[in-house]
């Protein structure tokens, strides 16, 4: 890089680069968030902190089928691992994943933790 540097009264005041330069330093800059913001995914990846899912999970969510089920297939659990952990019925849980029945709070909080995912991705 060729940097020149102006002086007034013996301090530098300015420095002069090639434009090209600048738009590179510029460039860097402006994408140093977000390349933190991907480092940090990165870091909870690594640590288990974080999980992602394959592109049939999304497929399905988007298909509009019910999370409970979604997950619950992902995990490799049957209706009744999931209902003994959440001290319901499996047909509790199977009228949850055919729309038939809500959950409560509470219930929402068992099975999410259940299936190891967070409680907002079963609503």
């Amino acid at each position: 890089m060729s940097v020149q540097i102006l002086e007034h009264e013996g301090k530098a005041v300015f420095a002069l680069m090639p434009i090209e330069e600048d738009r590179r330093l510029v460039t860097a800059l402006e994408d140093a968030p977000d390349a933190a913001t991907v480092e940090a995914l990165y870091r909870r990846l690594v640590s288990g902190e974080e999980e992602t899912f394959p592109a049939e999970v999304a497929d399905r969510l988007l298909a509009g089928e019910h999370p409970v089920r979604v997950f619950r297939s992902h995990r490799g659990m049957t209706l009744q691992q999931v209902a003994d952990a959440c001290g319901v019925t499996n047909s509790h849980i199977s009228q949850i994943e055919n729309g038939k029945r809500s959950m409560s709070t509470e219930l929402l909080k068992k099975v999410a933790e259940a299936l190891r995912v967070d409680p907002e991705l079963l609503l």
